[in-house]
């Protein structure tokens, strides 16, 4: 991608999570009903208009790109330029009056990411990140933390339902123990905590990449290391996380790996 078009593409992508916060603040001030989709997740007005607002902002800037939306679906190919966008990453939250819940957009270059952008407008951070410019954290660049003993990281676990029925459960158990200190801070919130320096490892065995793209292109960025819990980069097909300092991503994917 030519550094015109990401400049412009990361402009539009933080103009659109502007634009849903918008959305989103309004409805949380005022409440919402909630709808059970055929998956069983919930969803709102406020994923919908959200979404609607993204798309045509994300249309206008760069109208040769598909989007990707938890909410309408794909429209374009999958192949080339494509946005992925959650409106709302956390309804569940939302609906329950708990503000970690985010905006959730980034943009793929044949199946690479190359962009992010995560805003919780409640919560009051956004982050951002583009390929080679590093990441941000309301204007001020941001880096993982340098920790390589896992005697002195944090870690924070957020979705794991399938992984405790998993032989990786007991690996999980004694990885805890041998770490400084265990907390769940979930959803956004976690990767926020890693990319700025404050949190050392996130697992997640239950996502979809609509939620974490953004938040795999900022860590990324950040210096840290971002895969699935197999060691592999993050792809559309992408169903876990395992994020951290490069030294205790490595030291965490090999104890995993059972």
């Amino acid at each position: 991608m030519k550094a015109e078009t990401a400049a412009l593409a990361l402009a539009a992508a933080r103009e659109a999570a502007a634009a849903a916060a918008e959305v989103i603040l309004h409805y949380w001030k005022r409440g919402v009903d909630v709808e059970i989709k055929g998956d069983a997740t919930p969803v709102t007005i406020a994923d919908r208009e959200a979404e609607q607002a993204i798309r045509k902002l994300l249309r206008a800037a760069l109208p040769e790109a598909a989007i990707y939306g938890e909410e309408y679906g794909l429209d374009g190919a999958r192949d080339g330029l494509l946005w992925l966008v959650d409106p709302l990453d956390g309804t569940k939250s939302f609906v329950r009056r708990t503000p970690f819940f985010s905006t959730q957009i980034a943009l793929m270059d044949r199946g690479e990411l190359v962009l992010g952008v995560s805003s919780a407008p409640v919560y009051g951070e956004t982050m951002w990140a583009s390929a080679g410019g590093g990441a941000w954290f309301e204007g001020e660049r941001v880096r993982v933390a340098d920790t390589f003993d896992m005697k002195q990281a944090s870690l924070s676990i957020g979705n794991v339902k399938t992984l405790t029925g998993d032989a990786r459960w007991a690996a999980l158990g004694a990885l805890i123990r041998d770490s400084n200190r265990i907390r769940g801070y979930g959803d956004f919130c976690h990767y926020h905590l890693l990319a700025r320096g404050s949190l050392d490892l996130v697992i997640e065995s239950d996502v979809n990449i609509l939620d974490v793209a953004a938040l795999a292109a900022i860590v990324r960025e950040a210096g840290g290391t971002f895969t699935d819990l197999a060691g592999q980069p993050p792809t559309l097909e992408t169903t876990s996380v395992l994020a951290g300092t490069v030294a205790i991503h490595r030291q965490a994917l090999r104890r995993l790996a059972v």
